[in-house]
């Protein structure tokens, strides 16, 4: 029977919170001691392919995303791992990095899109239902307006770095077990770019970019679920230009709504909840009303709704009224609402009152419906209803 798998933060020995560098540097510690061409233990090569396994995906920003989010399954579909001649197919240059530094011919920084942000909102029983819409204030990144996302002063020009002498890279041989190999590594001066800003940007120091604080409008449709995430593309954080960067991150705002909400009506106070696409309605009925049949007006999130409760209804009875609950998504049509009867049994009763249900129930012994609603006429009007 195949073994599921262990979380990828378990394998490599880091927190869920760890950086980039943090998981690269538990990878590489990992991968030299579980190396097949190292280590001659039984499980080296199923552990040497589980962390690279793991690497592969928490180093990838996108990769590492979707897997907090929804574990294994949110990345096997797009993960083919291999495992041959005593390396695994999946990232080989950074397994061929843990050992010689870097391949032969040599790897520059990808240009990577812009940080994705979070947030939430919390909005009404009835905003969830009906929809609405939002003002959000984020703190985020913003290319920087007076460098144009540069980093350089106004007017400056970047120099070639002195160190790489332009070309991004330095190379050193590096005697390993396997022999001798020149190590080619990005210019840990420049970041690979050949080129180092000697006047920066006095707005943004240099970075390319600045923080403020902008608003933004968020749309919440009609029958949003609580904890629903809506994506807004482009409202991340913008990329690095000096790296190449061309496309921002996303903003994810996550919904909070409560699942039902409280209705006053004649002293009693209704509890209104959401079943999916259904609202779900709970109102008493006194014995006499469920008896011999009552009108009543409720209250309803469009208005007040007509209900009428025929004679002889029993407890736990449901009378649905049609398009009168909550709005699908993406779709031009309503749920149901759901009025469920509760009779009330009184439990206090007066002299006259139990004098009458006394006769009422000899009625019914001797089955003399025609006295039993007499009777009953003078329950109500006893009741009061």
């Amino acid at each position: 029977m195949a073994r599921s798998k262990r979380d990828y933060y378990e394998v490599l020995g880091v927190p869920r919170s760890a950086s980039e560098d943090d998981i690269r540097r538990a990878f590489r510690k990992l991968a030299f001691e579980y190396h097949p061409d190292r280590n001659s233990s039984s499980d080296a090569a199923d552990r040497f392919k589980e962390i690279s396994e793991a690497y592969e995906v928490l180093q990838d920003s996108q990769k590492r995303q979707s897997y907090d989010r929804f574990g294994h399954a949110g990345v096997d579909s797009s993960f083919n791992g291999g495992f041959a001649g005593g390396f695994a197919d999946f990232g080989f240059e950074d397994i061929f990095d843990t050992f010689f530094g870097r391949s032969s011919a040599g790897r520059r920084p990808r240009a990577q899109r812009g940080a994705d942000l979070r947030t939430d909102v919390s909005i009404s029983f009835e905003d969830a239902v009906f929809g609405t819409k939002r003002d959000l204030e984020i703190q985020k990144l913003e290319t920087c307006s007076a460098c144009a996302g540069s980093g350089l002063e106004a007017g400056t020009k970047p120099e070639r770095c002195a160190r790489c002498d332009g070309t991004g890279e330095v190379r050193r041989s590096h005697q390993s077990i396997f022999g001798q190999f020149v190590n080619v590594s990005v210019c840990d001066r420049c970041g690979g770019e050949g080129q180092v800003i000697k006047t920066p940007c006095s707005a943004c120091r240099g970075s390319g970019r600045v923080e403020v604080a902008k608003h933004i409008e968020l749309t919440i449709p009609a029958g949003i679920d609580d904890g629903t995430q809506i994506r807004l593309t482009g409202e991340g954080e913008p990329p690095d230009r000096r790296r190449g960067g061309r496309v921002p991150g996303d903003l994810y705002v996550t919904v909070h709504a409560p699942s039902q909400q409280s209705l006053e009506w004649e002293g009693y106070t209704l509890v209104l909840r959401r079943q999916n696409h259904d609202l779900v309605l709970d109102i008493p009925v006194n014995v006499a009303d469920a008896t011999l049949g009552a009108s009543y007006t409720l209250p309803g999130l469009d208005g007040p709704v007509e209900i009428n409760v025929p004679a002889g209804t029993q407890y736990g009875k449901v009378f649905r009224i049609k398009g009168k609950g909550v709005p699908h998504l993406r779709e031009n049509r309503r749920g149901d609402l759901q009025v469920r009867v509760h009779v009330m049994v009184p439990t206090d009763l007066t002299r006259e009152q139990k004098d009458l249900f006394k006769k009422l129930g000899e009625t019914f012994h001797k089955t003399n419906n025609a006295n039993a609603k007499s009777l009953f006429d003078k329950v109500k009007e006893a009741f009061g209803v």
